[in-house]
């Protein structure tokens, strides 16, 4: 099957090795180590040390690159440009790394919240937060794709990506089913968590469930509408993680335009 063509069916696709992306990633793997211990990213260690969010930790400039480091270049960022365009200006990365006992509850969490991110992977749609305390939802960062670099080589089991694969094309309807009759301004202001939360329950019964392991060097693309989360930790232990950097541009239109755009 063609990139595109998984992209557009399946939800995701896997790039095999490049040399560039390998080459960029041996440098973003000692950014990571040193984020890790930076005390300014204190606040993203959780999940009892098992879990480092790291938003915004990677200190790329918007082109992808490190200081002194190569360029964020090869196979997948040649796709992107030929499928989505432009490649705006990239934010800080994410540094996710997950360590051996995750998951374990995050700080303020309550039970049903862990149960449901220890059963179910923490399945969510980026870019759909949290606004109340009643655990309201909508969609407040919509995001063009997302893009994940393993940065270490931990293994198949070492917590990785969950993606429920065609959960896309559900989570498209629903999204459009919360918006019917919504003027598109308000679109962002809109109260998804009904929708949002049957169509999650569609994507357990019916789509397949598969975890995705890459190594560094390789890379995957997720759609941004792809429900997905991390697996629980089952490698045996190491002391470095798991570590990926994810990059998750902003869409460049309207809400609308997030929901219809292939």
């Amino acid at each position: 099957m063609e990139p595109v063509d998984a992209l557009q069916t399946q939800g995701w696709v896997r790039f095999p090795f490049d040399a560039a992306i390998a080459r960029w990633a041996a440098q973003a793997r000692l950014a990571a180590l040193d984020a890790v211990t930076d005390p300014a990213h204190s606040q993203w260690m959780d999940c009892e040390g098992s879990w480092f969010i790291g938003v915004d930790a990677l200190p790329n400039g918007p082109d992808g690159q490190l200081a002194d480091g190569p360029p964020l270049e090869g196979a997948p960022m040649d796709f992107l440009r030929q499928h989505f365009g432009t490649i705006p200006p990239l934010h800080r990365g994410q540094v996710s790394i997950v360590y051996p006992g995750y998951p374990r509850p995050r700080r303020g969490e309550g039970e049903a919240a862990f149960r449901y991110r220890a059963r179910r992977d923490g399945a969510h749609v980026d870019g759909v937060k949290m606004f109340s305390d009643s655990r309201r939802r909508r969609v407040d960062e919509p995001h063009a794709w997302v893009l994940g670099l393993p940065l270490n080589d931990a293994g198949p089991e070492a917590a990785p990506l969950v993606v429920w694969e065609g959960s896309h094309d559900i989570m498209r309807r629903a999204f459009a089913t919360a918006f019917e009759g919504q003027p598109p301004n308000l679109w962002s202001e809109t109260d998804v968590t009904e929708a949002y939360t049957a169509a999650r329950k569609t994507v357990f019964e019916t789509c397949k469930r598969v975890t995705v392991h890459a190594r560094p060097g390789e890379a995957y693309l997720m759609h941004r509408l792809a429900l997905h989360g991390v697996a629980p930790w089952a490698a045996a232990p190491n002391s470095e993680g798991r570590m990926i950097a994810y990059f998750r541009p902003p869409h460049p239109g309207h809400l609308r335009d997030w929901l219809t755009a292939p």
